[in-house]
């Protein structure tokens, strides 16, 4: 490598997946810009013209590969004395072989000057590249290049995530960089690599040690923004040959971040609290902090993009006063502007004084729009009008329900009847489902209820990080303490339900479990893969802290899942939703057959 101050661009943007007149557009304005700054190169992030994920659009719409090579020919036409490297979608022309490579041109002088072919296709979590791309193979010569006396080899995102040494199992037989990397000054990755619980760590220290195993520099550029159920935090960096963070661009924010490949660079800070864990082991923890500015910014990222990609401005939701429904309208405010959300107060003759107070209280402090609509009458006139209908059904078929949820179901439904007609009577408005984690793990949740929806903020996120995002938001805001203490201290209840051994509204914790046990179990299930008795074997952080017997634990685990087979239906209602944790019930990644009825003891 020569002493030359070689100059890149990392072009950290936000394209909108199968859009790809804007990404066209978009990348065009980035190589403009790049030119003027003189630098030598400019690196797109992975399938950067078609955008990411890619879902099931080329096998569905295969003549969008055609408008990426139009695209392509347009930006060589813009690429005066610059080399550019841009993901895109090309055909196999080959009578062998799925359809299409995962592959990046270089462009050099306007014209091509290699192809790029990934071979690693991921087919695992949010990943279905195999679904439609054919594994290139892996030689030197097909993915190094020269430019200004440098030698660069380009590996695309997966490719990277093989090394022998680094992990305890390997998914491929090979390993693209064990090929490429002792040939090469620098390796370049353009990348998509969606933002999750732990994977900045991981990422981090896979990266720092392939560059310092190879003693080469390593360069990483990844997309950013949020496309669906997917967010992407950006974080484009450099190490240095001896595995040495050197530079990094800004997380969840767009960026043409200027690399200097020989000289002094900007280390942008990592989004606070991620750097506390980056040596952390695997294991459950309710210490939630260290990923708590991570999370909020991840969803209001996504509620943000998913708002205005699909041509929406404004959120309606029913504010019940509870913790869910809280912290989604604060990540609604802060995503979209207070003045486009509206909260409703829908009580009902279970509701208390407190929830009614605490939800205006709140909407006050936000600045969001506010209303009260008592669904009492009509909850009533349903009732009533239901008991008749039973009656006659009666009259065909036997075995009803001594005891049902059909009041409970009721309300909620009245609920979701109004939000939904707010957004069917005024334009560019979604209604919000408010359903976390832990309770759609149990099914706790309303189908056409809480569960109803456009969008589900928090679907991915326990009960117990929600609690402590609450806290995190109160205090890191600049709008600090907008949620009542009253909100944060009090028992989580659906306020659907008396409980007949209190003759109180039947607290969440009493319906299902303590939600510190009930998020282990998630965790461990997610995390572990551990069965009823591998769990029985282990001591939660829970009993830890109470005294538990054995036969309690026994019911609890036995009770979640029971309740999770009965669940499984209503995952796949669920509305689109942000992925947030390591693991996910999200549609996107994990699905799980509705009649398989699991024996999991094992």
């Amino acid at each position: 490598m020569d002493n030359k101050l070689n100059k890149i661009i990392l072009a950290q943007l936000n394209p909108i997946s199968g859009n790809v007149e804007y990404n066209k557009n978009k990348a065009i304005s980035a190589i403009n810009k790049a030119i003027e700054k003189n630098a030598e190169m400019i690196i797109f992030p992975e399938l950067f013209l078609l955008g990411y994920p890619i879902g099931d659009i080329l096998t569905r719409y295969p003549y969008i590969a055609g408008q990426c090579e139009r695209a392509l020919e347009e930006i060589k036409e813009v690429s005066k004395n610059i080399a550019v490297l841009i993901g895109y979608p090309e055909k196999n022309t080959s009578k062998i072989g799925k359809p299409f490579f995962n592959s990046v041109m270089l462009i050099k002088n306007q014209k091509t000057e290699k192809i790029f072919r990934k071979a690693l296709l991921a087919n695992y979590s949010e990943h279905n590249d195999y679904r439609y791309f054919e594994p290139a193979k892996i030689t030197k010569e097909n993915r190094i290049f020269e430019l200004g006396g440098t030698k660069y080899g380009v590996i695309i995102c997966e490719d990277g995530w093989n090394d022998k040494d680094f992990f305890e199992k390997n998914l491929y037989e090979i390993d693209p960089v064990e090929t490429v990397a002792p040939e090469v000054d620098v390796l370049l990755c353009p990348a998509a690599s969606c933002s999750r619980a732990k994977k900045e760590q991981l990422k981090h220290n896979m990266m720092s040690f392939v560059s310092k195993k190879y003693k080469t520099k390593y360069i990483y550029v990844n997309q950013t923004g949020a496309n669906d159920e997917l967010v992407y935090d950006g974080t484009s960096r450099m190490y240095d040959e001896n595995g040495k963070l050197i530079a990094m661009a800004k997380s969840f924010e767009e960026e043409l971040f200027e690399l200097n490949l020989n000289g002094e660079n900007v280390i942008n800070p990592l989004i606070k609290g991620l750097e506390l864990t980056l040596n952390s082991q695997k294991e459950f923890s309710l210490d939630h902090e260290p990923d708590l500015e991570r999370t909020y910014t991840a969803i209001k990222t996504a509620i943000s993009d998913y708002f205005s990609k699909n041509g929406f401005k404004r959120a309606v939701l029913g504010l019940s006063g509870g913790l869910d429904s809280t912290v989604c309208a604060v990540l609604l405010a802060d995503a979209l502007g207070n003045k486009n959300v509206l909260g409703i107060s829908m009580p009902s003759s279970l509701t208390s004084k407190e929830s009614k107070s605490d939800a205006e209280q709140l909407a006050s402090n936000l600045g969001i729009n506010f209303m009260t609509v008592p669904i009492k009458d009509s909850v009533e006139l349903l009732k009533n009008k239901y008991e008749n209908i039973f009656s006659n059904v009666e009259s065909h078929w036997d075995k009803r329900y001594k005891n049902s949820f059909t009041i409970d179901n009721i309300q909620a439904r009245a609920r979701s009847m109004i939000l939904w007609s707010v957004a069917n009577e005024f334009a560019g408005t979604l209604p919000i489902a408010t359903s976390d984690k832990s309770e759609l793990y149990m099914g706790y949740a309303t189908i056409n209820g809480d569960m109803s929806g456009g969008y589900a903020p928090i679907a991915d996120v326990v009960k117990t990080k929600l609690f402590a995002l609450a806290r995190w938001m109160n205090k890191n805001r600049s709008n600090k303490n907008a949620i009542p203490e009253s909100i944060i201290l009090k028992p989580p209840t659906a306020e659907l339900a008396i409980d007949s051994n209190t003759g109180k509204t039947l607290l969440a914790e009493d319906a299902l479990m303590p939600y510190e046990f009930l998020d282990e179990v998630i965790w461990r299930i997610e995390n572990l893969n551990q069965s009823i008795n591998d769990m029985m074997k282990a001591e939660f952080l829970y009993e830890k802290k109470k005294n538990t017997d054995i036969e309690t634990k026994r019911n609890w685990l036995n009770k979640f899942f029971k309740r999770l087979n009965t669940a499984l239906y209503k995952w796949y209602i669920v509305p689109p939703s942000p992925v947030i944790d390591a693991r996910s019930i999200n549609k996107t990644e994990f699905k799980q057959p509705i009649i398989s009825n699991i024996d999991y003891l094992r």
